[in-house]
């Protein structure tokens, strides 16, 4: 059995009068920042800007220590997220980054670039071998994050409508992978073309990484489903949604798709990522949405640590340990009760379990509190 991971853990409740801002700097710190980073290393602030209209995302006043802690470690550090498969307010380069801006996420007030990970349209993405895995030999992740040097991973832990739950791994896994990446992880992929939408453009046959997709004006797009090896990269390619998204797909699935591709994610990067959450506005949904509903639980605290699977163990142990918020989705939820599978009806542990299985961190964790 593997050594219990050290998760440092900082209270929303002080009895000293510190800022919670200051001491999640803290908890990075206590959590190894400095033999994470190296001087000079161009680090990865992995995070999640927020829709527009949605309220539940990390502060940028956190973000702000964030980046002055990466600073005071000598790195060089940049914000980061990949474009969204569905096509809302982060769906290019161009919105996403509006939306970074427009939510706060200026040099000005965080003091450092965004840079979106996967480029201007979700193609500068690197093919990551993996290997041990279920669903995958290879994985699609934002060159951005491929190609820095360390990464700190700011997440906001949350629920989600489709793995239960919302914490570090999938903030990895499911917020680097390319929108191609995104496409697979979501379902078993067979492109299926609306002809009354497609406009004979052309973008899908020339990014068609097998040349299954040709087409002409007349016929307009014709997939050879032989040929066709679901990658998904059509999908990302349309700007017209003639290639519609496909979501269906299992929880189970989707959840060890995420998995595979924090592999891929985290591959060279070893003893080179660190990890903050924030167990604070609890929402029942993803920040991918333009709303926040109410959070489930009342705001609990910041956790950090170097282990990706303790880290999220530790969240899920925190929130199923508060009581559920009269008013709420969580409201008659007890102490002791999962509220993420009693709001989502879907067992979002399956993901820690998966990872820890297939060496990418571990559920046992002993938890250290900084007041």
């Amino acid at each position: 059995m593997s050594a219990a991971a050290k998760v440092w853990f900082a209270p929303v409740r002080t009895t000293s009068k510190r800022s919670l801002v200051t001491r999640a700097g803290e908890l990075l710190v206590s959590a190894g920042l400095g033999e994470v980073i190296a001087e000079g290393d161009l680090v990865a602030v992995k995070l999640h800007f927020g829709e527009q209209g949605n309220t539940g995302f990390v502060s940028p006043v956190f973000v702000r220590e964030v980046v002055a802690r990466v600073k005071d470690a000598g790195g060089k550090p940049f914000l980061t997220d990949a474009n969204t498969l569905y096509r809302g307010q982060r769906f290019n380069a161009v919105d996403h980054i509006v939306c970074a801006l427009r939510n706060g996420f200026s040099y000005a007030t965080v003091e450092a670039p965004v840079v979106i990970a996967d480029g201007l349209d979700g193609r500068e993405a690197c093919e990551v071998p993996i290997e041990g895995f279920k669903h995958f030999n290879t994985v699609k992740i934002g060159s951005a994050a491929v190609h820095s040097d360390a990464m700190v991973v700011v997440t906001h832990v949350k629920g989600h409508e489709a793995t239960g739950f919302g914490g570090a791994i999938k903030n990895v896994g499911m917020g680097l992978g390319s929108r191609s990446a995104k496409q697979r992880m979501h379902a078993d992929f067979t492109p299926a073309p609306d002809l009354d939408k497609c406009t004979a453009c052309r973008r899908c046959e020339k990014w068609c990484p097998v040349d299954a997709i040709t087409v002409d004006p007349v016929s307009k797009v014709a997939i050879d489903l032989a040929t066709c090896y679901g990658c998904g990269e059509c999908v990302a390619a349309c700007p017209f949604g003639a290639i519609a998204i496909q979501w269906k797909t299992e929880s189970a699935a989707i959840q060890e798709k995420i998995v595979e591709h924090v592999a891929g994610a985290l591959s060279g990067k070893e003893d080179k990522v660190i990890y903050l959450s924030f167990v604070m506005s609890v929402t029942p949904d993803c920040d991918c949405w333009h709303f926040s509903d109410a959070s489930i639980v009342q705001d609990i605290g910041v956790l950090a640590s170097t282990d990706i699977v303790a880290i999220d163990q530790a969240a899920y142990d925190l929130v199923t340990g508060a009581r559920g918020l009269d008013g709420t989705r969580g409201e008659g939820l007890a102490e002791g009760v999962d509220k993420f599978a009693s709001v989502s009806g879907i067992d979002g542990r399956i993901s820690m379990a998966y990872a820890e299985s297939t060496g990418l961190g571990t559920r046992r964790y002993d938890l250290i509190t900084l007041a």
